[in-house]
């Protein structure tokens, strides 16, 4: 189904416009060189470079967030992220309709917020699907949502920013409170038109429906603290302990069988002699007062033999220095 055209913003048109106007005003250096005029201090966002840790992270966040869905759809759908864009805010509000579910939420580490954008038609599917309807969208001219979508959407965007907690985890420890929800794009209290965001898509795969999508904006002074880990290919190595690994690492180690003997005593006897050898034959040795006790063939105690219930018994008395 071929979506509608998306008509141009004022803004966009402006700036058509301005680069119609700025391709007349190329100059000519004195080696002949045609050159353009540049403003120093205006705020290039492409300095910033491609996000590939913000890439990685919402890849992460595309596998957790799988199980979000579940207690509506019944299934765990496949969602796919598409690369993080920047542009201002008024022109991603401009190509949005006004009738939207907005979840704006604070990151405190941050000193930031993000923001959650989901269509109408989505939050009806999930919430006839959730009641046990099937999965499929429904069309309505309403501009507001029920208590039961309401609730729903309380559900889902929770459960989306605790996916969001964990796929950000191995960067960044964040957390995310929500400081409100709306329902109309020209009145979200975000951040100014003119600010920079970083718009992340979300496109959620269902069964016998066309998918669905969702987005998650960071405002660009949120994430411009930490660009350079962001740019970063490499994600960081302060990770939380996993207990439960370290302990059955522990048992497995623990449970390594090793073979422990004692050498009593080291008797020199001549070639000659131990060629002669024959059965019945003496060699004299002279036992020591402390033994060394082998762990696979290398010495780590002292110990002094001894008797136990009948049985040979040694007395560690000292750990051998490597």
């Amino acid at each position: 189904m071929a979506s509608t055209p998306r008509k141009l913003s004022a803004n966009e048109v402006a700036a058509l416009v301005g680069g119609l106007m700025e391709s007349a005003s190329f100059g000519t250096s004195a080696d002949g060189v045609e050159v353009r005029p540049y403003t120093f201090g205006s705020n290039d966002i492409s300095v910033m470079g491609d996000y590939h840790a913000l890439r990685m992270i919402n890849e992460r966040f595309c596998r957790i967030a799988r199980s979000v869905f579940l207690p509506m759809l019944r299934i765990q759908p496949r969602i796919s992220a598409f690369p993080a864009e920047t542009r201002s805010f008024d022109d991603y509000r401009n190509s949005q309709d006004n009738f939207v579910s907005l979840t704006n939420t604070k990151i405190e580490e941050l000193r930031g917020n993000h923001l959650i954008v989901i269509p109408p038609s989505f939050i009806s599917l999930l919430t006839d699907a959730y009641y046990g309807g099937s999965i499929r969208y429904v069309k309505t001219g309403r501009n507001e949502f029920t208590s039961t979508e309401q609730r729903v959407i309380e559900i889902v965007t929770d459960r989306l920013n605790g996916a969001l907690q964990l796929a950000w985890r191995d960067l960044m420890h964040l957390t995310f409170n929500v400081q409100s929800r709306e329902e109309n794009m020209q009145f979200a209290a975000f951040v100014d038109g003119d600010d920079m965001i970083v718009n992340c898509s979300f496109m959620v795969q269902l069964p016998d429906a066309e998918p669905a999508s969702f987005d998650i904006l960071y405002p660009f002074q949120t994430l411009k603290p930490i660009s350079s880990q962001l740019r970063s290919r490499t994600q960081s190595d302060s990770l939380d302990d996993d207990n439960s690994w370290r302990e059955r690492l522990e048992r497995a180690v623990m449970s390594i069988p090793l073979e422990v003997r004692t050498r009593l005593c080291e008797p020199d006897i001549a070639l000659k002699h131990l060629a002669n050898l024959k059965e019945g034959d003496v060699v004299p040795a002279k036992v020591s007062d402390r033994v060394e006790v082998l762990i696979d063939g290398k010495p780590y105690f002292e110990a002094v033999p001894g008797e136990i219930a009948g049985k040979s018994a040694l007395s560690i008395t000292k750990t051998m220095k490597g």
